[in-house]
């Protein structure tokens, strides 16, 4: 009898199958003498943030990897604005099951486990209570912060509230928090899912590539590969009031952040002002999420000397995860208050500083727990501001020791995410 040796397939070939095909069936029965596994992924929360965007290819990216005769299917609660099409793209055979549809219902009878994408918080707690009580069938939860809070927006929510989230965790059959005071707080409250462990983010995995624009956004600013370094601006709050119809407008959160904004971006002007001047590098001010064009140009832009903004380029346009990925890559390094950009910045190798602050939850604190915590700063401390830009700038000058200890921070996240597969594969089999 005739026999398949997975060594025989490409990888671009398993890309190519990945996600449900008929010969990719054949194959993972021929290759593994089973079934392939049919996972349905609770993932893609919005698509305002391309680091939201990011932990969906990301985690699919892993999949991919170690676990490429998986039949995925994506259960989202948004792919708008082109995001379905790039997923898609990327992973020809995903199959998308919506909210309400039959496709999901279809998932929910012939998918084996459920798995919680990164997030937040338990994003979509509601849904896997909902799979456990209608299946019975396993999930697990991968790569959260696990908040006292349930998003920077609201209050501390209630015992009953707090209890019902820890017995989410306790059913699950593993959990990974992206931080370790998550998980830290998880097992204070009693939580006990037979694992419970750190666990990368999945955007630290996203690959999505879109060279072709990039590359022309960086020549159209005159900007050269390694002669720039990005910036990131960021507000206490997302004033989601001004991008997403319908949400009403906060004025408590609105106050805090035009009481914060200031403080929260002088130290990256100042960082940006000694880059100028001690080294021969560029800086791109560019956004993560559709509010930080007109805050880049507000609090960056409008309040730099005039004498070096012919070395400072803003970037006026949102983008997608693809190109803001091809134009890190092709970086020197990216510092400033938001996190996704930096975890998809030393998924790829690239140095990045991380800027915190309170209402950002626990997740930046992922930087200690992955061996840059010299790369983390909070804004609500005096001292962290006050070496803010100095470390910009010592980032920017040895950039030889910047990317040995970025690498260093990869290699550590790609030893997690086999390890969490490999727990993975474990409740597959099972």
């Amino acid at each position: 009898m005739n026999t398949v040796s997975p060594k025989s397939f490409s990888r671009r070939s398993a890309l190519s199958l990945f996600g449900g095909s008929v010969l990719a069936t054949a194959i993972s029965q021929a290759v593994h003498g089973n079934t392939a596994p049919k996972i349905l992924l609770r993932s893609s929360w919005q698509t305002v943030n391309i680091g939201d965007i990011a932990h969906t290819p990301g985690v699919l990216s892993i999949l991919r990897q170690y676990i490429p005769d998986a039949q995925v299917t994506l259960w989202p609660s948004n792919v708008e604005n082109g995001v379905k099409e790039l997923l898609l793209k990327e992973f020809p055979g995903l199959r998308i099951a919506k909210k309400g549809s039959a496709e999901l219902e279809q998932a929910f009878t012939e998918c084996d486990f459920l798995l919680h994408g990164s997030g937040a918080s338990i994003v979509a707690e509601n849904d896997l209570i909902r799979w456990h009580e209608e299946t019975g069938k396993p999930y697990g939860i991968y790569g959260i912060t696990f908040p006292l809070k349930k998003s920077s927006a609201t209050a501390a929510r209630t015992e009953d509230a707090m209890q019902r989230s820890v017995d989410v965790l306790t059913k699950s059959e593993f959990v990974f928090f992206r931080d370790s005071k998550s998980l830290e707080l998880a097992k204070s409250l009693g939580a006990k899912s037979p694992v419970m462990e750190f666990g990368p983010d999945g955007a630290f995995a996203c690959d999505l590539r879109d060279k072709e624009k990039a590359d022309a956004f960086l020549t159209s600013n005159d900007l050269e590969p390694g002669k720039f370094i990005c910036c990131i601006p960021r507000l206490r709050y997302t004033p989601y009031w001004t991008i997403k119809e319908g949400r009403k407008f906060d004025e408590v959160k609105h106050a805090r952040n035009e009481e914060m904004k200031e403080h929260d971006h002088a130290p990256l002007r100042e960082a940006i002002i000694q880059i100028v001047e001690q080294t021969d590098l560029k800086v791109l001010v560019c956004p993560e999420d559709l509010t930080h064009m007109e805050l880049g140009k507000e609090m960056i832009m409008d309040r730099l000397p005039e004498e070096i903004l012919d070395r400072v380029v803003w970037r006026p346009d949102y983008w997608l995860t693809g190109e803001a990925i091809s134009v890190y890559l092709q970086s020197a390094g990216l510092f400033g208050n938001e996190m996704h950009s930096p975890i998809m910045c030393i998924g790829h190798g690239i140095p990045a500083i991380v800027c915190r602050f309170a209402e950002q939850t626990t997740k930046g604190y992922m930087w200690e727990d992955i061996g840059l915590g010299d790369w983390l700063f909070d804004h609500d401390s005096e001292e962290d501001q006050k070496r803010i830009a100095a470390t910009v700038l010592e980032l920017a000058t040895n950039p030889t020791d910047a990317a040995a200890k970025a690498a260093k921070a990869k290699a550590f996240v790609e030893k997690r995410q086999k390890e969490t597969m490999e727990i993975l594969q474990k409740n597959l089999a099972g």
